[in-house]
């Protein structure tokens, strides 16, 4: 009897652990970020409000953020793995980025706490 080819070694985080792990690390500080960039501009109608609001974000942050890295995976990973990694931290920061400004610097929000509806916090070089 033959014994059967055993199989290739798997790798420790696959596309989908990367997923996860990545996908969760920006749900976090993009509702972290937003969180605070929201209590120091004063914006909203309490903290429970906008607390509530972004626990809800949360999850659908994590999604949105490691679908991405899991068709990246599965398609550009399969032969260039160095590349996948690349482009999913690239678009990982962007996504980020996006959500932070978008949700937590609004410009039509009139706060007049935040000159410009920028957080002191925000760094200069980093545009809104």
């Amino acid at each position: 009897m033959e014994s059967a080819p055993s199989s290739p070694p798997s790798r420790r985080f696959g596309g989908t652990g990367l997923a996860v792990l990545f996908g969760g690390l920006t749900a976090v500080v993009s509702v972290a970020a937003v969180g605070r960039a929201w209590a120091a501009c004063d914006i909203g109608a309490n903290a429970a409000a906008n607390s509530m609001t972004l626990l809800f974000l949360a999850p659908l942050i994590w999604i949105a953020a490691a679908v991405p890295w899991v068709i990246l995976h599965k398609t550009l990973g399969r032969r260039h793995r160095r590349t996948a990694l690349i482009t999913g931290l690239i678009f990982t920061l962007w996504f980020t980025w996006f959500l932070v400004t978008w949700l937590g610097i609004p410009e039509s929000y009139p706060a007049p706490l935040c000159p410009g509806n920028v957080p002191p916090w925000w760094p200069s070089f980093i545009p809104t």
